[in-house]
């Protein structure tokens, strides 16, 4: 019993060195001396709660009216302060006023402690503190790093919320459902840490714990009301949601459920520590089992959001199509016509692509309007229709094995199968003609000169049976004769000098030399 008296006189008297030579240092070497020098003296060594002199001379250097560099250099020695300290005491101490500046100071404060996160470690991060110099401090330890879990959901909250729970009005009753889904997760978030704070151990009866409890549970009771009101309004617009909104606010519902409970044993746990705030805890009630499974079964049969609105693009056309005849005048009833006579349903398909293909090329023109361009060639001497047997053996293109390009190939008449007098064609007639000009030339012409030939040598005229002597007895037509005409007028006008074309037109003549 006397070593640990010895002990923890030891430590005291080393914690009393280290408070008075910080003060020291302060004074010497701070640009901020008496800011500097409060915040030791309210974070000292001793296991009491801190003087409320030195709490109200740091709060009146971070208020709204002091500079900002005075408030971020307030933030830095507190965070210097918990990231040295080893000792339970002085980490609570500095929490303390941390959370009294929350409750108690204007929300630019709060802004400040979140831009100090962003711009260096953060200040709240307690995970791995522990003082092992008595075993009753390991309990101690625990506790403080579970409040300062508190006091960092405390500020990812306001983030969040973009407000202070307790102290400003409450909103979650008139928010949205986007706004909802949002805020309250953070509250129940908050409500969680709340929870977490209950001590254990040697830390039941800790006197500084205690106060910093109370806060605690003070605040527990604004952030309840605030799910509470909002899980109301997520009642009211439960029925309206789409499934994916329906299944976050079921798990929200059913955590609100379940941190009630849990807030009733914490409650019991407070009373019974007799704090001094027990009568302003509320009642808790739990929300009657039958209407959560009217939520469940809702969700099982809630729209999906991308099934909602959505029909088939031929329903469309059809009610599309619909609402014009009903906005369309009404018009005088026509005579009833004959109904024709159904067709194969090939020969539909075929009209209506004929119809949206447009005939740039003049492919579908018809054999009537052929042979009628044909009657006005003065060279076409009749024109004999295709026979009922060509007709047959001419490929269909109704029959489902050919496409419409070989039904307009097939529909289109040739050259050749244009069939003249006699059993001859168009091509074959053309030919006969040509050669009949051809030897009617030649007759005409009985000898002309052959330049490749040997010198002076004519070309005669062809001797022999004409093969073509039967075509040639034929008249020419008067176009070809009036060409050969004048091909021999302009022969016979052309001077004839010997036997060489090449020579000089102009002989020697001594006489002129």
């Amino acid at each position: 019993m006397s070593g640990g008296g010895s002990q923890t006189s030891l430590r005291k008297a080393l914690g009393a060195i280290k408070d008075s030579t910080t003060l020291n240092l302060a004074k010497v070497n701070s640009d901020y001396k008496e800011l500097d020098v409060n915040i030791v003296k309210a974070t000292n060594h001793v296991e009491h709660p801190a003087k409320e002199k030195h709490m109200r001379a740091i709060f009146a250097a971070i208020s709204a009216t002091r500079p900002r560099a005075d408030v971020a250099y307030c933030i830095h020695a507190l965070a210097r302060r918990l990231s040295k300290t080893h000792n339970w005491a002085v980490a609570l101490k500095t929490l303390i006023i941390i959370h009294r500046a929350l409750r108690e100071v204007d929300p630019t404060f709060q802004e400040e402690l979140l831009n100090y996160g962003r711009t260096s470690n953060h200040l709240l991060n307690l995970s791995h503190f522990k003082d092992d110099s008595s075993p009753n401090a390991w309990d101690y330890s625990a506790w403080v790093r579970t409040y300062a879990l508190f006091l960092e959901e405390r500020l990812e909250c306001f983030r969040v919320l973009m407000y202070d729970v307790e102290t400003e009005r409450l909103r979650t009753r008139d928010l949205d459902t986007p706004e909802l889904l949002q805020q309250l997760p953070a509250l129940q978030q908050l409500l969680y840490r709340v929870l977490g704070c209950q001590p254990q151990g040697a830390a039941v009866d800790n006197f500084v714990i205690r106060l910093a409890l109370s806060m605690v549970a003070s605040e527990s009771v604004k952030v309840y009301k605030a799910i509470n009101e909002g899980s109301l309004n997520l009642v009211d617009k439960f029925f309206e949601m789409q499934r994916h909104d329906a299944l976050k606010a079921l798990d929200i519902y059913r955590r609100a459920g379940q941190q009630a409970e849990r807030l009733s044993e914490f409650y019991e746990i407070c009373k019974s520590l007799d704090m001094g705030r027990g009568e302003t805890f509320i009642k808790i009630e739990q929300p009657p089992s039958s209407f959560t499974q009217a939520m469940e079964e809702f969700v099982k049969e809630a729209p999906r959001a991308s099934s909602v609105d959505r029909k088939p693009k031929g329903i469309l056309a059809i009610e599309h199509k619909k609402e014009a005849e009903v906005e369309a005048p009404a018009k005088p009833p026509a005579e009833p016509l004959p109904e024709p006579e159904p067709e194969p349903e090939a020969v539909k398909v075929e009209a209506h692509v004929a119809e949206a293909t447009p005939d740039l090329l003049g492919l579908n023109d018809t054999l009537q309007e052929v042979s009628e361009l044909d009657q006005k060639n003065a060279m076409a001497l009749a024109i004999v229709p295709m026979s009922d047997e060509q007709e047959c053996n001419a490929p269909s293109s109704f029959d489902g094995s050919a496409g419409w390009e070989l039904a307009l190939v097939t529909n289109e008449p040739t050259k050749s199968s244009i069939k003249l007098g006699g059993g001859l064609d168009k091509l074959t007639l053309d030919s006969l003609y040509d050669d009949a000009v051809r030897r009617s030339n030649q007759i005409q012409t009985p000898a002309s000169y052959n330049p490749w030939g040997p010198q002076g040598s004519m070309m005669a005229p062809q001797t022999g049976p004409d093969p073509f002597y039967g075509s040639t007895m034929m008249a020419a037509p008067r176009n070809v004769q009036m060409a050969a005409m004048a091909q021999q007028q302009q022969q016979m006008m052309m001077p004839q000098h010997g036997s060489n074309p090449f020579g000089n037109p102009y002989p020697y003549n001594p006489i002129l030399v």
